[in-house]
């Protein structure tokens, strides 16, 4: 059987840990849509430059009928200076 102490240290970590979780934690999609009206985030990952994701996101729009237009975000991540969000509408 765990003592008192135990007990109260591992409460207090568990504690802190739920707390610290919600603070820490970002959206999946943190940079801001485009300008205009109903872009819808659809991803994101590392491209070389904006082009090559704009390019990789022509490539997909005719795999997505509901959209018509297709655009990235430089979108700068922890560790993934190259991040884009990738947007439709």
């Amino acid at each position: 059987m765990k003592s008192w102490r135990s007990r109260i240290a591992l409460g207090l970590a568990a504690g802190a840990a739920a707390v610290t979780v919600p603070l820490t934690a970002t959206a999946a999609f943190a940079a801001g849509p485009p300008p205009g009206d109903g872009w819808q985030p659809v991803g994101g990952e590392s491209f070389g430059s904006w082009q090559v994701c704009y390019d990789q996101m022509q490539a997909d729009l005719p795999l997505n009928p509901q959209y018509h237009e297709a655009t990235c975000v430089h979108d700068p991540q922890p560790g993934l200076p190259d991040f884009y969000s990738e947007w439709m509408r």
